[in-house]
């Protein structure tokens, strides 16, 4: 197989309504807004806080996809084009065929289903062309939103982790577990 750094190259996808793309500079103002927003600050701690030079260079890396290594995809109305979220494939594991989603929808874009397109999306673009054949996603218990998404999306439930990650709180939460393959259907 082809090394990682060339298989997972700056991508765009069209998504019916919506247009998955990589973050660019002209996304650091929501960019910044959403890092304010309580459940961002909660469930994502590492996009919290946000300043205007941090976004900027965090905007430059994830356009290259963090030279090859992940992929970002951003996810804008095709119409408008804000920002209304942000899709990341992380912890891609060609030699066992996996990957591993996160995910958050802004403020101002959440209960429209955008969070599910987006994950559906990536998650076929990752079976298709990445050929992958598992993917997971892991969320804490408490975030009842993100257990919604997996579920419309398609990733069955297959276990909590105790204690195991610390969130934007500062505690240790439990997680759920949800994964997909690309024979179930979704």
């Amino acid at each position: 197989m082809e090394p990682l750094d060339r298989l997972v190259e700056p991508t765009e996808i069209v998504a019916g309504r919506y247009q998955l793309r990589p973050p660019s500079l002209r996304d650091v103002p929501d960019m910044m807004a959403m890092s304010l927003d309580e459940d961002i600050r909660l469930w994502n701690p590492l996009a919290s806080g946000v300043s205007e030079e941090r976004a900027r260079a965090w905007a430059e890396k994830w356009a290259g996809f963090d030279e090859g290594k992940s992929a970002l995809f951003c996810v804008y109305g095709a119409v408008e084009g804000r920002l209304l979220g942000m899709v990341s494939l992380h912890k891609i594991d060609l030699d066992n065929s996996a990957g591993e989603l996160g995910y958050r929808v802004a403020p101002w874009a959440r209960g429209q289903g955008i969070a599910t397109v987006a994950v559906r999306t990536v998650t076929d673009w990752a079976f298709g062309y990445l050929g992958l054949t598992r993917m997971q996603l892991i969320h804490a218990v408490e975030n009842a939103a993100s257990c919604r998404v997996a579920d419309k999306a398609g990733y069955s439930m297959e276990g909590t982790t105790r204690s195991s990650y610390r969130y934007g709180d500062g505690k240790l939460h439990d997680e759920h577990i949800h994964g997909r393959l690309v024979t179930d259907l979704g």
